[in-house]
């Protein structure tokens, strides 16, 4: 950082700025791509004369020491970024406190500290400003880094923005890249569902990501079960909306009275002929994981401590479970989570990711770190969060008048409401 300039467009003191870097970690949303174009976009405006790279991959770059350079032809061309998914510089999981995992992947040197490693890749670079665009690991990763470099007299401003389509960091609103993820797996469920006339008494489970929260798997269900109402029906040759529509919804904030459940779907399938769940992949997690374990099975694990969902499944035990107790001839599994997280952002989305992204640039300017975003505990405001307020898991809230409202149109009692902790 240098000295204090005005802006004359805005009319406020900033920070000159010489130097930002750019990365996304963690897994996809339909935001990264968006954001690296809006960061871009916004750099240019108000200061061009700011060199601007994106380290490859997320941390593993940064400790390799891999990055792009944004050179002028990006710069000028930066909006064509918001018209795709993904992200175009790369990601990776890499914590960089867990010094073992960075060894074994060759990122570090053995008896090296990673900290260390990526703080002397940053000062090399000359980055005064990290720009972090993930999840509560991404950016909680990005609060360790920028406390080493503090520690060592070195300032790194870090600014970061909340990339999950799970929509669970504390204490943000809305996190980047959800409404669209939600809205692309109730496209996803829209074919999907045809298959229920490819087998008399099909059972059909929608498993949607969300690994401690539920938001988004509700909001899932809201979009496609609106959008069915906007659709005209032919019930007397068996094209109805009761065939089509969401007959339960398991998320993880819920209790799961399955003998209950299971009564009253049983009832749906001698009706309808079939029955279409929805349920979030860390649905029952915990429960599944024990019996995983006392049966002697390893359960896989990331880098951060997590179970590995792909291998835990919680969508084969749902259907298992069920299968059984509804009679059900044919069971179908289905995932939307890798349709939806790599879309590219929706009308809402770019307006909140553009938003967030100059608030990013602002509060940089400013010389104030955190993660921007709608301040549930501060009346919603838009703002840089401070670093240690950042967590994940922050659940639905399954008390909201719209979730109350659906599971009352799907004939689906609310359930005990599951005690979390924070």
């Amino acid at each position: 950082m240098v000295e204090v300039k005005m802006d004359g467009t805005k009319g406020i003191g900033i920070m000159a700025i010489k130097k930002v870097a750019l990365l996304t970690a963690g897994g996809l949303a339909p935001c990264l791509s968006t954001a690296i174009g809006r960061l871009i976009e916004r750099y240019t405006e108000i200061s061009p004369e700011t060199e601007l790279i994106a380290y490859v991959s997320g941390y593993k770059g940064l400790l390799l020491g891999d990055s792009i350079q944004i050179t002028d032809e990006i710069r000028k061309n930066a909006a064509i970024l918001y018209k795709h998914g993904g992200s175009p510089i790369g990601n990776s999981r890499v914590k960089l406190t867990n010094v073992k995992d960075c060894e074994k992947r060759g990122l570090v040197k053995p008896g090296e500290n990673p900290l260390e490693v990526a703080a002397n890749q940053l000062i090399k670079d000359g980055v005064e400003v990290l720009h972090t665009i993930g999840g509560d690991d991404t950016n909680t990763t990005a609060a360790d880094l920028a406390a080493y470099l503090a520690e060592n007299d070195y300032k790194l401003i870090v600014v970061g923005l909340p990339k999950t389509i799970d929509n669970d960091v504390f204490p943000i609103q809305q996190s980047l890249g959800a409404w669209t993820a939600a809205e692309e797996g109730a496209k996803y469920f829209e074919n999907v569902v045809a298959e229920h006339n490819a087998n008399p008494r099909m059972l059909i489970i929608h498993e949607v990501m969300g690994r401690s929260c539920g938001w988004l798997t509700a909001y899932t269900a809201k979009v496609y079960h609106e959008n069915l109402e906007e659709l005209d029906f032919l019930p007397h040759i068996g094209l109805s909306a009761e065939r089509k529509d969401v007959h339960a919804i398991f998320i993880p904030e819920m209790e799961i009275d399955i003998a209950a459940e299971a009564e009253r779907l049983g009832k749906v399938m001698d009706t309808v002929d079939n029955v279409n769940i929805f349920i979030s992949e860390g649905a029952g997690l915990d429960a599944i994981v024990k019996e995983m374990e006392a049966a002697g099975e390893e359960v896989p694990r990331d880098a951060f401590g997590h179970a590995k969902l792909d291998a835990v499944n919680p969508g084969v035990w749902f259907g298992k479970q069920f299968a059984k107790l509804l009679g059900a001839e044919k069971v179908l599994i289905q995932k939307s989570g890798y349709f939806a997280r790599a879309a590219a952002s929706n009308e809402a989305d770019l307006a909140l990711i553009k938003e967030c992204c100059d608030k990013a640039i602002e509060s940089a300017m400013e010389g104030i770190g955190g993660v921007v975003g709608h301040d549930d505990d501060r009346n919603f405001e838009l703002r840089a969060i401070e670093f240690p307020r950042i967590a994940g898991g922050k659940p639905f809230d399954i008390d909201v008048d719209w979730f109350g409202e659906l599971l009352a149109d799907l004939g689906q009692a609310k359930g005990a409401k599951m005690v979390t902790a924070h």
